[in-house]
């Protein structure tokens, strides 16, 4: 086994998921989004199969899984590898969360209540007193903050959307290493969460569009590209 795969040994024991399918999705996921295999890297499932421990079934079915979210792409007689960075299609992958996410963060202005206020208002301090780098539980507490926000939606749809969007972009942030750009935005993060709880949907959705315009914009200049969105007018 060569590359990313070999640091896939032991990943078979992933705890928590009912099938080897599901345990294959989530070694391989996990091993997608933050690098450890890499965009273009081969995923023979003869190796796969070694380095997770399964045989070729559950393996064939979480490639299936992680194409569908966009994070394998299947080459016809030559199998599936990691899907490719660029920034064409960074630059498609924010045009499609500029669109559904400051939706998702205007529904939940109108939705909030003191439990969801609760919530997102814990979820940002436990992200605001961790590091700012790349690791998992950064990230991790990153994701949780927006998402309580998109949660509040109440949409199954948006987030079916939504999600497999913020995982592609998270592989995005992770290479061009952008997490240090992170403690800037608390501010920003601020704004958006006060203004969900004082139920203003126009300037959550605004903030939200700014906010996540700034973080494509850094990414693509971070991969040699130029700024790719403009912000919409403050006020």
């Amino acid at each position: 086994m060569a590359g990313g795969l070999t640091r896939l040994a032991g990943a078979g024991a992933v705890e928590g998921h009912r099938t080897l399918a599901d345990r294959a999705f989530a070694a391989l996921h996990d091993a997608i989004v933050t690098g450890r295999l890499a965009p273009g890297e081969r995923l023979p499932i003869e190796e796969l199969g070694v380095a997770l421990g399964m045989s070729a079934m559950p393996i064939r079915e979480a490639l299936r899984r992680l194409d569908a979210a966009g994070l394998v792409e299947n080459i016809p007689h030559r199998g599936g590898r990691v899907t490719e960075l660029s920034i064409p299609d960074l630059a498609e992958v924010y045009e499609a969360r500029l669109a559904l996410e400051p939706l998702a963060v205007r529904r939940a202005a109108l939705r909030f209540g003191e439990a969801e206020a609760a919530l997102a208002t814990e979820r940002l301090a436990t992200l605001d007193e961790l590091p700012d780098d790349s690791s998992p539980e950064t990230w991790a507490a990153h994701t949780a903050f927006h998402f309580a926000l998109y949660d509040a939606a109440d949409s199954r749809w948006l987030l079916r959307l939504i999600e497999p969007l913020w995982e592609t972009s998270q592989r995005y942030r992770l290479a061009a290493n952008v997490a240090p750009k992170l403690r800037a935005r608390s501010v920003e993060h601020e704004v958006i969460l006060q203004a969900c709880i004082q139920h203003d949907a126009e300037l959550a959705a605004r903030s939200l569009h700014n906010h996540l315009t700034r973080t494509a914009n850094v990414v693509s200049q971070a991969m040699g590209g130029t700024t790719l969105f403009e912000p919409l007018p403050e006020g």
